[in-house]
């Protein structure tokens, strides 16, 4: 069933390319006090949280409101003052994309941005459809509908941060890349919670290491043995250890914890960030709250499955971090001894020099 849906919109957009083709401009008008500007990013956290540098550096150095059209999944990244003026929510569900063209093209934006790494057909009718005089997105299977094309740098050797911070150069803004990261606050509430949390549970200041099982499907589950025999090494170093989870992940990580471990699973996404923001170190498959360590550069290693693509991986951007990545569909194979042969330099490099630190 998904295969004919993924097939049917794949004709969809191919017969929109072939009768909506934008006109093209070499160059926008300078942006001044009152230009509105759309920018778009659906899916899941993950892919909203890599566009926050983009944002940031524009809402800082352009005198523009700034809306999002986001998800019904990834929404809450965008609610902060530092991103964005307004946020609209787009749930397939119990909205037709139709009815949300209509509303976008009342609002009267001066220009659309897609952020988009890849082609989405949902925001690819979006673009189409617009009134916009002025419709941005990198070059890819569907430039045709944009009026102004960025080039798209290599995703082999590119982080995808660097891809969607090449749109600000239609907009004439250069962000020093040494500076320009993930940007994500959690709110007062959940900073609390994980301070009592912490406050609770570890007595003895030691160096805490965050070990999250939890990943956006099955194929980056590194099973539990993995993680059990992950837990007796650091025992060793005399750590404190969190087990941080998904709900649904509960079961496996009492099986993973034993008796004495610690383990906060995820209410709501804020108050998991919060959490993050407290390690020292972090443990994790590729996930969204690689970006959250990024925010607050928090060491990370990450175990990653890179199958049948040639992309760079989404690391954390601006933490020192190490990892190990398998080409195969899943972390099945990927065995402890694997893992702990670059697991073990990286981390007691962290793990002494805190210990410098304290001393």
């Amino acid at each position: 069933m998904k295969q004919i849906e993924i097939f049917i919109r794949r004709c969809l957009l191919k017969l929109l390319l072939i009768f909506k083709k934008s006109k093209r401009y070499n160059s926008l008008p300078p942006m001044a006090d009152g230009n509105k500007i759309l920018f778009i990013r659906l899916n899941r956290i993950g892919d909203a949280l890599i566009t926050t540098p983009l944002l940031f550096e524009l809402k800082r150095k352009l005198n523009c409101n700034i809306t999002v059209l986001a998800s019904s999944q990834n929404y809450f990244i965008f609610n902060n003052h530092l991103l964005t003026d307004e946020i609209i929510v787009f749930n397939k569900k119990s909205k037709s994309i139709f009815s949300l063209i209509k509303l976008l093209n009342k609002k009267k934006y001066d220009v659309i941005v897609d952020l988009h790494d890849d082609v989405s057909t949902t925001v690819s009718y979006i673009i189409a459809f617009s009134n916009c005089k002025y419709k941005i997105g990198l070059d890819k299977e569907n430039n045709k509908l944009y009026t102004n094309v960025i080039s798209k740098l290599d995703a082999s050797s590119h982080h995808v941060i660097e891809r969607i911070i090449e749109l600000a150069k239609i907009f004439n803004v250069n962000p020093d890349s040494d500076k320009i990261n993930i940007i994500y606050t959690p709110q007062n509430d959940s900073m609390k919670i994980a301070e009592s949390f912490i406050k609770k549970h570890y007595k003895e200041k030691n160096l805490l290491i965050g070990i999250n099982i939890s990943a956006g499907s099955d194929a980056r589950f590194w099973g539990v043995n993995n993680f059990k025999e992950l837990i007796s090494l650091l025992r060793g170093y005399g750590v404190n250890i969190l087990l941080l989870c998904l709900e649904r992940d509960l079961k496996n990580a009492w099986e993973i914890a034993g008796r004495d471990i610690q383990i906060f699973y995820r209410p709501l996404f804020d108050e998991f960030a919060a959490m993050v923001k407290h390690m020292d170190f972090l443990f994790t498959p590729d996930t969204s709250i690689v970006h959250i360590a990024s925010a607050f550069k928090i060491p990370v290693f990450g175990i990653y499955v890179k199958y049948n693509t040639p992309d760079i991986i989404w690391y954390p951007y601006k933490s020192p971090f190490e990892a190990l990545i398998t080409t195969e569909p899943t972390l099945e194979n990927v065995s402890f001894d694997l893992v702990k042969h670059k697991f073990v330099p990286f981390f007691e490099k962290h793990f002494y020099d805190y210990k410098s630190k304290q001393s």
